[in-house]
């Protein structure tokens, strides 16, 4: 005697199946959502910067120790930093800015936010915060540009020239 269709659904080698197969449909949807949005930050000022690093650099993970640097070099620079990335994550969360026209935006609308974005990314991608006088190197080999491209070329630990020669000028 052949079990009845009722019998074969709820059998539990297909609840089994069943559970499975929608674990990983919901990991699957989750994943298209930026963590970033999704999570409010846990610490007003680090996790906001944290979270808006990550929508404007577009990578799910960053160094947490680089990150920790880089966030105290942006503060000593600023001391209006995390009030600021908080504004800016709330603005961009309010009003839904895709983050690749985020800076159009701000200097469309002449916002006083429109130098953050330059400042973070100058950060994470450069390893530098400050400008002028007052720039400072964070970051060499952990910075973005170097990480990205880490596979296939390697920053220089040295200088080329004699010692002191990249303080010249160049003639």
């Amino acid at each position: 005697m052949e079990p009845r269709n009722s019998e074969k659904i709820t059998s539990p080698c297909h609840r089994g199946r069943r559970l499975v197969l929608r674990s990983l449909l919901g990991t699957y949807t989750a994943s298209f959502l930026p963590w970033a949005l999704s999570q409010p930050p846990i610490d007003a000022g680090p996790g906001a910067f944290l979270a808006l690093s990550v929508l404007l650099t577009a990578r799910q993970s960053l160094d947490g120790e680089q990150a920790a640097h880089l966030y105290d070099a942006l503060l000593a620079d600023d001391p209006a930093f995390p009030s600021a990335a908080r504004s800016l994550l709330s603005l961009i969360k309010e009003r839904n800015i895709d983050p690749l026209h985020l800076q159009r935006v701000l200097d469309r609308e002449k916002s006083p936010l429109a130098p953050l974005p330059r400042k973070v990314a100058m950060a994470w991608f450069m390893g530098v915060v400050g400008a002028g006088d007052k720039a400072r190197v964070i970051a060499y080999e952990k910075a973005l540009n170097a990480v990205i491209v880490s596979d296939v070329l390697k920053p220089p630990t040295y200088c080329y020239g004699a010692y002191a020669s990249w303080t010249k000028k160049p003639t």
